[in-house]
């Protein structure tokens, strides 16, 4: 290799002060470990600190004598050196107590320093051989194996718990720095086909200057244990990487030879292999079943457990709550079981109101089945009893194993069904979920059928909560109708005494001629309230207040409710200091009136006193309903006088004190009362008051 003249003392420097950091290091790290240091991993640093040393003394020897033995020397133990990291690599990833050590790892990182070897045995060898096509194919090598090692430095760095990150996190940063340097160091060597002088002469310096980081690293794990934390994730996107690596490298070096090879059409056919390799690497990363393959390939072999059961729960928790309309839960439910095992398509059967059968009630990729399956079925009362999930693939080979079981037709009929998971609660089976085969060949063990069997019945659950919820929610509707119901029925009640009364008071007063005016006006209003209780039971609420904006007139009500219970003793006496008008509906505020007034009747004897007080307190109206009557304990007015159905009548509802507070509640208002028994009750009613001035702003505007 030509040197630069300005540069022809640095490399010496650079190479020498590598190797001599390195023996240093390695002398060290020995007698530490002879003093009862731990060894295992720090064995193998030790392996690749010598090695680094010895890199850096045949670098620097070949430049100082140019002979091809110094060469050699440093490129063999260049290769062996990463060998070394590989295997301190993989000591952290998986610790000696009792962890299963995957094949993969290690036989890849094998084959690359196998393969850098050969090749170099071969450049060295007296073969005929085109040592163009050597180097191009070390330099190949040399990338694949730094490639590597980022890949298990990475996947170290993801699997490091959080306590433990601190203690690796320099050597992370040193060993990262160094392989992204040699990355840098081939990848410019192959693509300008010649090596970089000044990355040549400071790639000693760069590798020398991590070794307090290595050294920092070495001394935290002595006062604190190193955890690594396997985490499938982190190993299938490690493993996704390293594929796509490997993948692009063999694709470059086939475009190389391509190119070498192809004589005058070298260069248009390894643009067409580069550009053909990646778009097949797109399909491949995009493609459901590659991915699929790779899970279970890397759970296989990298794993004592098929599955992570910490990120599948957090998974499938979140695609059950992720939907609020039970529909688009059962899909989320057929898709987070089907995700457990790469299944791409499922039905979700549930039982029917009634609990006669069960029917689809959602599908994900799959058609519609209009059919239904008896909850007195074979396969119901399979599922039911044994609580196992139906493999159909075991079933067709080995039926003896479900004493047999006969399926029926629809689920025979289903494109490619596979697992059938029992959605099982309390011992009842409210549904079960069918699976179709997985993109990936897996083996239905007893981990996969723990797991779908949990994971159903954490499904059904849920599916049993939002069950009942909506069956609540149901309940509440029919509560509100029958309140509404009940409150109708009171006033009813109410208008049919009114018209009992009426009818009473006819036979003596047939002749008489304001008493007909009368009878035809309570006739009159007792239909349009009637209309109105109609309309209400119709529509499910109240009508809408018309005469809000207006404002009530409460000395007209007033007076109205007393002549209407003119004839019911002791009689009603008014007093009404102010007149006032108030918010809200006429109607509704004449019957709140009248349902306080008809109680302070009901309650009092003839001899007794019932009256009615109107007045202005402030920004409200105050009405006060009194009596002399037999009067309410304070246990029934602090628990029962303002909830619904409690009364001390005995033919009436309870609704009417709980409807009036409801209603001057709504309007801003407020319901109190005094009350003691054998002396007498007082309600003291407040509603807003609605101001209506006489003039108009122009003429205050005139009169000033």
């Amino acid at each position: 290799m030509t040197q630069n003249p300005e540069l022809s003392t640095l490399p010496l420097w650079s190479y020498g002060f590598a190797a001599f950091s390195y023996l240093l290091i390695t002398v060290h790290l020995m007698r530490w470990r002879k003093r009862g240091g731990p060894d295992g991993a720090v064995a193998w640093i030790i392996v690749a600190a010598a090695m680094t040393s010895i890199w850096a003394t045949g670098a620097f020897l070949a430049i100082l004598t140019d002979t091809d033995l110094a060469d050699a020397l440093s490129r063999t133990s260049d290769i062996v050196r990463y060998g070394a990291w590989y295997a301190f690599t993989l000591v952290l990833l998986y610790p000696a107590a009792g962890a299963t050590r995957p094949k993969w790892p290690t036989v890849l990182g094998g084959f690359i320093v196998g393969g850098g070897l050969t090749l170099q045995l071969l450049s060295i060898l007296p073969l005929d051989l085109p040592i163009a096509v050597l180097a191009r194919t070390g330099q190949y090598a040399a990338l694949a194996q730094v490639i590597f090692a980022l890949t298990l430095l990475e996947q170290l760095l993801r699997r490091t718990t959080a306590d433990s990150l601190w203690n690796i996190k320099p050597l992370g940063i040193g060993l990262g720095a160094t392989f992204a340097f040699d990355l840098y160091f081939h990848s410019n060597a192959l693509l300008f086909n010649q090596i970089d002088a000044n990355a040549f002469a400071v790639r000693g310096f760069a590798h020398a200057l991590v070794l307090p980081l290595l050294l920092l690293t070495i001394y935290r794990t002595r006062a604190r244990k190193l955890q690594v934390a396997l985490s499938q994730t982190a190993a299938f996107q490690t493993t996704s990487l390293a594929v796509a690596g490997l993948y692009l490298l063999l694709a470059s070096a086939a475009g190389y030879y391509v190119r070498y090879l192809g004589g005058s059409w070298g260069g248009a056919m390894q643009l067409a292999l580069l550009f053909s390799a990646f778009v097949l690497l797109l399909m491949l990363a995009f493609s459901g079943t590659m991915r699929s393959r790779l899970k279970v390939l890397v759970g296989k072999h990298f794993f004592r457990y098929r599955y992570d059961y910490r990120e599948e729960w957090l998974k499938f928790t979140q695609a059950l709550s992720s939907e609020e309309d039970s529909r688009q839960v059962g899909q989320q439910v057929i898709r987070g079981l089907a995700n457990m095992v790469e299944s791409p398509a499922g039905t979700l059967w549930m039982r029917d109101a009634d609990g006669r059968q069960y029917s689809q009630r959602a599908r994900w990729n799959l058609p519609v089945a209009e059919v239904g399956e008896p909850a007195d079925s074979a396969l119901i009362s399979f599922l039911r009893d044994r609580g196992w999930v139906l493999n159909l693939e075991e079933y067709r080979y080995l039926p003896g194993r479900y004493e047999g079981l006969t399926l029926p037709d629809w689920l025979t009929d289903t494109p490619n069904a596979w697992l059938v998971v029992p959605l099982v609660t309390a011992n009842e089976i409210i549904g079960f979920v069918v699976l179709t085969t997985s993109r990936a060949a897996i083996d239905v063990n007893w981990e996969v059928n723990d797991l779908l069997r949990t994971a159903g019945r954490q499904a059904a659950a849920f599916l049993a909560q939002m069950q009942a919820a909506e069956a609540l929610l149901e309940a509440r509707k029919f509560d509100a109708f029958n309140r509404m119901s009940a409150f109708v029925v009171h006033d009813l009640k109410n208008i049919v005494s009114q018209l009992s009364l009426m009818v009473r008071n006819a036979e003596r007063h047939a002749d008489n001629v304001e008493f007909q005016r009368d009878m035809l006006l309570t006739v009159q209003h007792s239909v349009e309230r009637m209309k109105q209780l109609m309309m209400q039971l119709r529509e499910g609420s109240a009508p809408a207040d018309g005469s809000s904006g207006v404002g009530v007139n409460l000395d007209a009500v007033i007076r109205r409710i007393q002549k209407a219970k003119s004839a019911q003793p002791p009689g009603i006496e008014l007093d009404i200091r102010q007149p006032v008008v108030a918010r809200g509906h006429e109607e509704r505020i004449e019957r709140v009136i009248g349902h306080l007034v008809q109680n302070a009747l009901d309650a009092t004897p003839s001899g007794g006193r019932v009256w009615v007080r109107l007045e202005r307190e402030g920004s409200m109206a105050l009405i006060e309903v009194g009596d002399t009557g037999c009067g309410m304990s304070p246990e029934f007015i602090r628990d029962k006088l303002f909830r619904p159905f409690q009364t001390t009548k005995e033919t009436g509802m309870g609704i009417g004190a709980y409807e009036s507070r409801q209603y001057i509640r709504e309007l801003g208002g407020d319901i109190q009362l005094e009350s003691r028994e054998n002396i007498g009750t007082r309600f003291h009613v407040r509603l807003p008051l609605i101001e209506i001035r006489r003039s108009s702003d122009l003429q205050q505007l005139e009169t000033t």
